[in-house]
């Protein structure tokens, strides 16, 4: 029971305790002239929560307006709970992915837990019902006990919830790096489905209508989640565990039902998520978007905990909440609607027509500030940028080709690498089947899911080397999309659009700020030429412990659309006496590359370069070659390069292996360099002369055998590799388990 006597507004000047709360000495002066008078202790709190970094982009806002934000299919962009994109008789995709990287740090699962929450709520809000999850995780060397620890709560978090809640969880990836050490990177993204008809906005309309709360009570947690996110995590974080939220899959499933079944009700005016900053964010930004205000009685909130003050009920991030704005006098209807999920709805304000948001309180007004002052007049800065003195010595670093005398003890090594092995150990816990419309399961290049009723389905994934951003943000950030869209396309789909998750460390420090615009600048010219819009996302920034900061980590999450279920295309070979080949050449680039970091145990140098031109030719072509029928199979080379594409091809198959001939002056380069655009392709010997026309940089390297063997020749026929496939995946598979046992 909260008994303090909250400060007052002397304290609250004098004795700076606004700092306390995440606010500057500038940024509180600027409150008291917008208001023309000092803030009381909770007005302080609703602007440092709708101040932060974290719900204003006050120092990310210059950069995010670089990314193109529209269009023909985007039919909503960044601005509401999730972004939506037509994709034919009048459906649409929804999708978002947002970060929960402080509260994940120090309470891992309930911190996972509450992200995969949040994200679906931002999806189910737009009106659309999530048909499946994805994430994009990032730890530190598994080598620790506090790193196991981390890895194991999260995935359970994540599974814990999904699996509860009914919905698929059907990709995502896992890298490790020693960046990552103190501060996790756990990003969890939603995808929905919904009817051009169907789809609902954030804003409250209509002087005189109803305000109401509906889903689970309030309680204390979460409180200052928002400001918690806007810090370097330090000493001192574990005492802000409060600060992290507890969630209830089993309460947000039915909230899901009884919202979906709201949209259908022409009562509804508005609806949006109380995800960061709770009950502000959401009545402010409802309020200002539609250029109306709201006045609320918190008397009215229903409370899990005993006396809670008006700046506890505003700032609690508790879960599964929704605020919604119904018609005048249709208030029965939504209470009715409600109780048969066992749901609270309750009136506890109505919208006006003065642009304030105004809070009632025991009797008494205990806020009354301009809902644009909250939700669009926080400062924006703009960061002083400076280049690093580390990137200007790898530009001039001359990068020696790795020497590599054992090519299949390299290659064994390399599938063991916690960022290139198996992650069956985190999806096998992931219920990925669930609703049945998974076609196809983690482990290929993007997940597939279906669309009901149609022969459409749904490409997705979640892409992002953050070692390519450490060594070039900008060439970092082109090839972020672009492999993203390279995944897209192996699984026969046609990128749409992606919503982004921008993961860097301390703005204030001028290095970092100029690897978020390098990367943003990347970023968008990708966007840009290979037609996927920005259409929502999270920053996610002061990802730092111990004044180091994470390698900068944009992840992309891209959705596409696959027009017809033949068209579907997974990375596996399908058949003995099919042709292999290779698209794109070795460019001898070892930059960032896990063949650099497992031998010389760090990265260094220049980063690989691509060509946006040809990625986009590339793509185009084996598009049209899968789109026709042509191709069996088809992967990306990513992490490892072309041998590790092609073991990882074989995986799955149990008897397929494959013989290959390499010529080229440097064979480590032609087997494991990391050079961008480029594809593996299967292909069925009738149709050889169709594909070849098509796909004018493909070359035919060899073909699928069935004797579970992986040969590799060079031109001379001399063979300078030949396994077992069974044992390469064997040691792919049981890297991660392996690695979870052993003691530190």
């Amino acid at each position: 029971m909260s008994l303090m006597l909250e400060p007052n507004t002397t304290q609250i000047k004098e004795e700076k305790l606004y700092q306390q709360m995440g606010l500057t000495d500038e940024e509180f002066a600027t409150v008291e002239k917008i208001l023309g008078r000092t803030p009381n202790y909770t007005e302080t709190g609703l602007f440092s929560v709708m101040w932060s970094e974290h719900c204003s982009y006050k120092n990310s806002k210059p950069v995010l307006k670089k990314f193109p934000i529209t269009g023909e299919k985007v039919l909503q962009g960044p601005g509401e709970g999730a972004g939506i994109v037509d994709i034919g008789d009048e459906q649409a995709v929804v999708f978002k992915i947002e970060s929960h990287n402080h509260p994940s740090a120090i309470e891992p699962y309930q911190g996972a837990a509450t992200g995969v929450g949040g994200i679906i709520r931002d999806v189910f809000s737009m009106g659309a019902r999530p048909i499946a999850l994805l994430n994009s995780l990032r730890f530190g060397e598994l080598e620790t006990e506090r790193v196991k620890y981390l890895f194991k709560e999260v995935v359970a978090g994540i599974a814990g919830y999904g699996n509860c809640i009914g919905i698929p969880t059907v990709g995502g990836e896992v890298q490790f790096d020693a960046s990552y050490e103190g501060n996790p990177l756990v990003n969890a993204m939603c995808v929905g489905l919904i009817d051009h008809k169907d789809i609902k906005k954030g804003q409250a309309h209509g002087v005189g209508n109803t305000v109401m709360y509906v889903g689970a009570k309030t309680g204390r947690d979460g409180i200052h989640g928002a400001t918690f996110a806007s810090e370097e995590l330090g000493e001192d974080s574990d005492e802000k565990r409060p600060a992290v939220q507890v969630g209830d899959p089993f309460m947000e499933k039915l909230l899901i039902e009884a919202c979906l079944e709201l949209i259908q009700s022409d009562a509804l005016v508005g609806i949006q998520d109380m995800g960061a900053a709770g009950l502000t964010s959401s009545s402010a930004e409802m309020a200002s978007k539609a250029g109306s205000g709201i006045e609320m009685n918190l008397d009215l909130v229903p409370q899990r905990e005993i006396g809670m003050t008006a700046y506890e009920m505003m700032l609690s991030e508790s879960q599964e909440r929704m605020l919604i704005v119904v018609k005048k006098g249709r208030e029965q209807e939504i209470v009715d609607l409600f109780s048969k999920y066992d749901l609270d709805a309750v009136a506890i304000g109505h919208v006006t027509d003065d642009k304030n948001l105004r809070l009632l309180h025991n009797g008494e007004v205990v806020a009354d500030v301009p809902v644009d002052s909250l939700a669009e007049d926080a400062p924006v800065y703009h960061k002083p940028s400076r280049e690093p003195e580390y990137f200007k010595k790898f530009q001039q670093t001359e990068i020696n080709l790795p020497e590599v005398k054992d090519y299949k003890e390299t290659l064994l090594r390399l599938l063991q690498q916690p960022t290139i092995a198996s992650k069956e150990w985190v999806y096998r816990q992931y219920d990925h089947q669930v609703r049945t419309s998974t076609v196809v399961s983690p482990g290929s290049d993007a997940a597939v899911v279906r669309v009901r009723g149609t022969r459409k389905a749904l490409a997705m994934t979640t892409d992002c080397n953050s070692r390519y951003l450490y060594l070039d943000p900008e060439v970092g950030g082109r090839i972020a999309v672009a492999e993203a869209a390279r995944n897209i396309v192996c699984s026969g789909a046609q990128p749409l659009a992606i919503t982004d998750c921008l993961n860097f460390g301390n703005p204030e420090k001028p290095e970092i700020f100029w690897q978020i615009e390098k990367a943003v600048d990347g970023m968008s010219d990708a966007c840009r030429q290979l037609s996927t819009p920005v259409i929502g996302g999270n920053v996610s920034l002061y990802n730092e412990s111990k004044g180091t900061a994470v390698y900068p980590t944009p992840v992309v999450g891209m959705v596409g659309l696959i027009e017809d279920l033949d068209h579907i295309t997974t990375q596996a070979f399908k058949a003995a006496g099919d042709l292999i080949y290779v698209i794109g050449e070795s460019k001898g680039e070892f930059g960032g590359s896990e063949l650099q970091k497992m031998l010389m145990g760090d990265i260094f140098g220049t980063s690989p370069s691509i060509d946006l031109t040809v990625e986009l030719d590339r793509q185009k072509s084996l598009l049209t070659a899968i789109q026709k029928g042509l191709v069996a199979s088809a992967h990306d080379l990513a992490e490892g390069g072309l041998t590790v594409a092609l073991a990882e091809s074989t995986f799955g198959t149990k008897e397929l292996g494959a013989a290959v001939q390499l010529s080229g002056e440097n064979l480590v380069a032609e087997m494991f360099d990391e050079t961008q655009s480029r594809f593996i392709v299967s292909v069925k010997p009738e149709n050889k002369e169709s594909f070849e026309a098509i796909m004018q940089d493909a070359r035919h390297i060899g073909y699928v055998t069935s004797d579970s063997k992986l040969t590799i020749t060079d031109q001379n026929e001399e063979v300078l590799l030949t396994t077992d496939t069974n044992q390469l995946e064997s040691a792919w598979k049981g890297a991660i388990p392996c690695l979870l046992k052993s003691k530190a």
